[in-house]
Parts: structure tokens; C-alpha cells; sequence
């Protein structure tokens, strides 16, 4: 490598160091506690690890990051992961920013120790952060009541249900309250971090962070999973379950979305047909011609349409196609 790329490369990775944010130099590296638990999700809590990690102010670390979990024994996470918590509850320094994540929750929001926990360190901490399905730790602490939050996409009816004094929304990536800032799913999480870092310590540190994790942030971006024209889209993926099967094709906007299945049955064409119907019947959608329903609800009016055609070159599977829109 050339002395000047090698120099510039080494320039390009000092940036983070020498980001000067417009509350630098007091009080220190800032307290993160990130809780952990048995299935929390991967990216969930390291992604925002990662993000809050590169963050520099004064050219030292803006964060001084650890994980608590109820015990200090090691667990596994989602996927397999195995973890030991940096601290106990009990032996856990105090945070100023608290991060929940999510993963399986479910079993967590009955764990008093675990939400006592939670409600106490948010009463203290600057800032707190849900991602994912983590805002369900915040609904059973009574945190949300009043306010505005939103979580992983699939979730968002099952987190209104569970704080119904809360404004559940779909379309934002995150949701910030002033305190209490909540995240939508997986990824989100590393953009409700680096609305942290802003928050704290001005958008340039944040671009810095983004830029020295290669990350492209779109904060503005409205790109949001439960917005996605793909969520009307379950009933398809009920009825090709019960067929081995392969995705070919998944793409689309918040207003259209086409997704194609290679799917391999002894079955007819014409069977597949009637269970993808069955299917979006039973979901609710209104016939309006062969293979082909409407439905109004979660934020306008849909049509559908599926397709089932031969697969090229393959005996024995089909090609099935489903396609959903807006209407006005």
C-alpha cells in the first residue's frame, strides 16, 4: 500500500476520535447499562453496544458500557450465543443510559426482580432505550403510559393490548419521548443508539460513530418494517407453510409488495390455489374475482392477487406468486 492511502486509511480511522459533541468534558464517560437475559436477541444488544462504543467525545470514549442480567452465571442467547453478564442487579453501577433489548420477553415480564430492576434504574438514568420487543419490560414497568412508542413489527397490536394508555405507532423506526426512547425491531436498535449519541452529543458525533462503523444512517429515512406493504402478507406465508418450499422473490415499498415461493407438492396448481385463498378468507380479505381479494384495515385498503404457474425446469413444484397493494 502507498504511504498516502496508508495515511489516509489511518486518518479515516482516528475521525471517531476526534468528534467534539456540545456537552464534552462533563462529568465523564457516561454509564451504560445494557440488561441481558436468557434468548435476549444478538443484535439487539450489541448492535447498540457497538454504536455507543464508537462514540468519542474529547477524544476519549462518550460511554463507559457493561451488561447486568439477574445472575451472574452464563446463559445463552438467542441463536446460541453464550454470554456472562458484566454484573448482578445488585452489583451493577448506576446508569445513565439504560438499554432493554428484546428477544423472549415474554417469560422476563413476570420476573419482578427483573422489572423492579428496570423501573428503578429508569427513575435515575438519563436516557432510556427499548429496541425490539424490549418495550414490553418498559409497558410492565408502567413507563409508556402517556406516551408515544413503537417495537418489532409483528408486535405492534400485541404492544398496544399491553399498554393501552400508550399511542403504539407504525411507521417510525424510533420513537423519542425525551427520556424514554423506544426502537422498532433488530436493526432499529442501532438507529435509536445513534439518536443517543445525537441527543447527547450533537449530530456530528453521531455521523462520526455512523461513519466509522461504515454504517449508511438515513435518519430521516422513514424506512420502517411495520409500514411495509409485506405485513399484509402473513396469510400467504400460513398457507405455503405446510410445502417444502424456497423464497425466489421478496421485494416491494409500503405500497405494493410481491412475494414468489418455489414450491414442491405432489399437489395440484389448482389446490394451491384454493388454500391461498382459504387462506386470505379466513384472515378476514373479501373475494373479488378468482384468486384475487380485498381487504380494508391497518392503515387503508388492499387488494391481493396470487398467481400458481409451472416451475421452469422442475417436476413436480409450482411457481406461486402473491402480490399485494394499496388502493386509494
Amino acid at each position: 500500500m502507498k504511504r498516502a492511502a496508508l495515511a489516509a486509511l489511518i486518518l479515516l480511522a482516528a475521525l471517531p476520535m476526534l468528534a467534539i459533541g456540545p456537552k464534552d468534558g462533563a462529568g465523564g464517560a457516561k454509564n451504560v447499562a445494557i440488561l441481558l437475559f436468557p434468548g435476549v436477541q444478538i443484535i439487539d444488544y450489541t448492535g447498540p453496544w457497538e454504536v455507543l462504543g464508537h462514540a468519542r467525545v474529547d477524544g476519549k470514549p462518550a460511554f463507559k458500557i457493561y451488561s447486568v442480567a439477574e445472575t451472574a452465571s452464563p446463559f445463552d442467547t438467542a441463536m446460541g450465543m453464550t454470554v456472562i453478564p458484566s454484573y448482578t442487579f445488585a452489583k451493577a453501577p448506576k446508569p445513565d443510559i439504560l438499554v432493554l433489548p428484546g428477544g423472549n420477553v415474554d417469560p422476563q415480564l413476570s420476573n419482578e426482580g427483573i422489572i423492579r430492576w428496570v423501573r428503578e434504574s429508569a427513575k435515575t438514568a438519563e436516557v432510556v432505550l427499548s429496541v425490539c420487543n424490549g418495550a414490553f419490560f418498559l409497558a410492565q414497568a408502567g413507563l409508556l403510559d402517556g406516551l408515544e412508542a413503537t417495537t418489532f413489527a409483528g408486535m405492534i397490536d400485541d404492544l398496544q393490548r399491553s399498554a393501552p394508555k400508550t399511542k403504539v405507532v407504525r411507521d417510525k423506526r424510533f420513537v423519542d419521548n425525551g427520556k424514554i426512547i423506544t426502537s422498532a425491531g433488530l436493526s432499529s436498535g442501532i438507529d435509536g443508539a445513534l439518536h443517543v449519541i445525537e441527543k447527547l452529543y450533537g449530530k456530528g458525533t453521531a455521523q462520526l460513530a455512523a461513519v466509522g462503523m461504515e454504517y449508511d444512517w438515513r435518519p430521516d429515512s422513514g424506512w420502517a418494517r411495520a409500514s411495509l406493504a409485506d405485513m399484509q402478507l402473513f396469510p400467504a406465508f400460513a398457507a405455503v407453510g405446510e410445502y417444502p418450499r424456497r423464497v425466489v422473490k421478496h421485494e416491494g415499498t409500503k405500497d405494493r409488495w410481491e412475494t414468489s415461493w418455489k414450491v414442491t407438492t405432489t399437489a395440484s396448481a389448482q389446490t394451491l390455489q384454493e388454500n391461498m385463498d382459504k387462506a386470505f378468507g379466513e384472515a378476514g380479505w373479501k373475494r373479488q374475482g378468482p384468486g384475487a381479494f380485498h381487504y380494508e384495515g391497518d392503515g387503508g385498503r388492499w387488494t391481493e392477487t396470487t398467481r400458481v404457474e409451472a416451475a421452469a425446469g422442475s417436476e413436480k413444484a409450482y411457481l406461486v406468486t402473491t402480490t399485494v397493494a394499496r388502493t386509494k
